[in-house]
């Protein structure tokens, strides 16, 4: 059985958030706009601890942030074969996603792992099934969503 959150995403309302989130947000907020310069600085002004800013920072989104800019960032643990790079990236342009940056290890004992943020504008599959797709090659050790798009 699946466990709650693995692969899934939601849209909650604000006021079903936590104290700690809202107060995340915010801090967001100041460092956008420039009120505030530094991560400490922010989260000073809204009584939120540094832990917890980066407890939630890559998990929780405004709606706004999320449908502006619809970038994603994943990473990929896989065995070293001849061609497996060149697998995912057909899975990602069937999905009319756009590479924008990769960084790829130098494979060691047979394993590398895979950094990519993808432009996911134009991607006609949901997250949860683009993931999947992801993970489906036998090469593929596992597939971690770092972040999508927000600050």
């Amino acid at each position: 059985m699946k466990q709650l959150g693995e692969d899934q995403f939601y849209l909650v309302r604000e006021d079903v958030l936590t104290e700690s989130m809202q107060k995340m947000l915010e801090a967001k907020r100041l460092l956008v706009s420039g009120e505030a310069t530094t991560i400490q600085e922010a989260t000073a002004q809204v009584g939120l601890s540094r832990s917890a800013f980066y407890k939630y920072k890559d998990a929780v989104y405004p709606f706004e942030a999320i449908a502006r800019e619809r970038v994603l960032t994943v990473f990929i643990q896989l065995e070293d074969l001849k061609g497996s790079l060149a697998v995912l990236m057909e899975l990602i342009s069937s999905s009319h996603c756009n590479v924008l940056t990769i960084h790829q290890t130098i494979p060691v004992q047979g394993r590398a792992n895979i950094t990519l943020s993808l432009d996911v504008t134009e991607m006609d599959i949901s997250m949860e099934a683009f993931i999947h797709k992801l993970k489906g090659p036998s090469f593929v050790d596992s597939v971690h969503l770092v972040s999508s798009g927000a600050l």
